[in-house]
């Protein structure tokens, strides 16, 4: 009996323990969730306030009991950001379809194929990652203008279809898959094509589901490069666009218009990876895990 008590009181210390623990991190988190999320909500705030209460607020609110989405329809109307919205979904697309018909290939050869020098090869690949982002602009700056190709959309897609990284974790989710899968193909007289159609990228389908995302957002969100190449409005970008709306008097005086804005360009991102979460996290889990 002495033992059954003696149990069961430090089996109660030890769930004492384990719910303590728990309300600790579950109200860091809270906190935390609260600290990151804030500024989206104040953006979202700020969006539907009318413009003549938001510049007669002294003191800002953190609600309001009068929305609107007047600041929405200036947003699209008052400014070009239809255009930006098109020019960024065509660079999106084609940027991303060509990424997939490099990457793809690409990490086959290094995970299937067998060639002379593939290791040094594939050593000397990885080692363009250590090169800082700023030079590769330079030079592609440089390219891009002697070729003539500023203010295009060839000038702005072009330098963005290659990644490192991307072929990097293909080919390791790739080396994933036996060997013996391949060698019975090639038996059967399977082309290394048809293999990689067939068998490789459906089985690393989460993986290639991940970089065409992570590749989307990474092109929706191109700031830097897009700034460099054009100077022409028909060619801006909603990151671009937004920065020159912000620039001009419409976006200095209408902040929740300018706040309107930046919610419509957010809000497609923030969907998609709603919606491709778990394929995102299996992908990147897949291609980190060997065996």
């Amino acid at each position: 009996m002495e033992k059954q008590k003696n149990y069961s009181a430090a089996e109660k210390k030890a769930r004492i323990r384990s719910c303590a623990a728990k309300t600790v991190i579950y109200t860091f988190l809270v906190i935390w969730a609260v600290i990151v999320l804030f500024p989206f909500y104040w953006m979202i705030l700020t969006s539907i306030k009318d413009y003549g209460d938001y510049n007669a607020e002294f003191i800002p609110k953190f609600f309001t009991l009068s929305p609107t989405l007047q600041n929405y329809i200036d947003a699209f109307t008052l400014v070009s950001l239809g255009k930006y919205f098109l020019n960024t979904l065509i660079f999106t697309l084609i940027t991303t379809a060509l990424m997939l018909f490099i990457t793809i290939p690409s990490a086959f050869a290094f995970s299937r194929l067998n060639f002379k020098g593939k290791n040094l090869v594939f050593t000397l690949f990885l080692s363009l990652m250590m090169i800082p982002s700023e030079l590769v602009v330079i030079t592609n700056y440089t390219t891009v203008t002697n070729l003539d190709m500023r203010n295009t959309f060839a000038g702005l897609i072009l330098p963005s279809v290659a990644s490192v990284f991307y072929i990097y974790l293909l080919k390791e989710n790739f080396s994933q898959i036996p060997d013996e899968l391949y060698y019975a193909a090639k038996v059967d007289g399977t082309t290394d094509f048809k293999y990689l159609m067939k068998v490789m990228i459906p089985i690393c389908k989460p993986t290639i589901v991940t970089i065409t995302i992570l590749k989307v957002i990474e092109c929706w969100n191109s700031y830097v490069w897009p700034r460099l190449v054009t100077d022409d409005e028909a060619y801006y970008l909603v990151s671009n666009g937004i920065q020159s709306i912000r620039e001009t008097g419409f976006g200095r005086e209408n902040i929740p218009a300018m706040m309107a804005a930046v919610v419509a360009i957010s809000v497609p991102l923030i969907v998609l990876f709603l919606v491709f979460r778990n394929k995102i996290m299996e992908g990147v889990a897949r291609g980190g895990t060997k065996g």
